[in-house]
């Protein structure tokens, strides 16, 4: 997790969250939120890395993989995660509004999931954003 923790401090402008792949050990991929900077709103933390990771291994297929993000993903990429076959996921914060598994509960049979770890450290990550972003947006007015 503290791998995919150092991949927020990358992200500016867009909100921190970090994301890294492992494979027997190894990290195969790594990538942070990218949608304001790419202008993409598909370019989430977990999409990259996944696409990254497929393109590493010479496969869609994850099989055997495990991620790690600073925050539990959102539907769209909950469900890229249960169809690349990544066979565990570790998040640090949990997403109390899109949750893919805490809100909406995505079938996830095959998937081991592992939330809150490093929670703290995630969420102060966030919170420090957010109150950033405020005050720009205030100071702007």
């Amino acid at each position: 997790m503290l791998n995919a923790i150092e991949q927020t401090k990358k992200c500016k402008p867009d909100v921190p969250i970090g994301c890294v792949i492992k494979k027997d050990g190894q990290v195969i991929a790594s990538a942070c939120n990218r949608r304001e900077l790419d202008n993409d709103i598909t370019a989430h933390a977990e999409m990259l890395a996944i696409k990254e990771a497929q393109k590493k291994l010479g496969t869609s297929r994850l099989t055997g993989c495990e991620m790690y993000v600073t925050l539990e993903p959102c539907p769209m990429c909950g469900w890229a995660i249960i169809q690349s076959g990544i066979k565990a996921l570790y998040f640090g914060s949990y997403n109390n509004q899109y949750g893919a598994f805490s809100v909406i509960n995505l079938p996830h049979e095959n998937l081991k999931i592992y939330g809150g770890i490093e929670e703290d450290i995630c969420n102060k990550i966030l919170e420090e954003f957010f109150k950033e972003l405020r005050s720009d947006n205030k100071n702007r007015a």
